[in-house]
């Protein structure tokens, strides 16, 4: 499904479907089928934002576990470094899921591959002193900015006015 106007024009089901792609929610993807037609791509990440701060606990941990499923390596784990720091990788990555429950999310956007690795690292040691409540909070947001990503990358080519 590409562009906004086979994005409105599509089927609920399959609307659906390219959301949960997005953001494995079914709650968030029901929502911004049901809102369909969207004037313009603005009003659809406004309305993605939005029902992404609206997500319940229920919702997010779906969410969250559809991302363990996600057919990807750990994040990080593609970028240029030594093996000691992709060693430090898995065993931050492992730590986090243990203190949590569910993998590590982080958007990396505007993060260039030389420095993902650290980014990542960095992102898991500090995210491991978090509080679970707050931790939830964060990876939310991340979720949030992620599904955006995606979102935008669904519907970007061949839009109609």
């Amino acid at each position: 499904m590409l562009g906004l106007h086979r994005f409105n024009e599509a089927d609920p089901g399959a609307a659906e479907e390219a959301l949960l792609a997005c953001c494995g929610s079914h709650r968030w993807a029901l929502r911004l089928a049901a809102h369909r037609p969207y004037p313009d791509i603005e009003s659809l990440l406004a309305a993605a934002s939005e029902a992404s701060y609206d997500l319940r606990p229920a919702d997010l941990a779906e969410a969250l576990a559809d991302e363990s499923w996600m057919p990807q390596p750990l994040l990080g784990m593609r970028a240029p470094g030594s093996q000691a720091a992709h060693t430090a990788l898995r065993a931050a990555h492992a730590a986090y899921e243990a203190r949590f429950g569910h993998v590590f999310v982080v958007c990396l956007d505007g993060i260039a591959p030389e420095e993902m690795l650290d980014s990542v690292l960095s992102a898991l040691r500090t995210r491991l002193t978090n509080d679970p409540d707050e931790e939830r909070l964060v990876a939310a947001d991340e979720l949030r900015r992620i599904a955006l990503t995606r979102l935008e990358h669904l519907v970007a080519t061949h839009c109609s006015a």
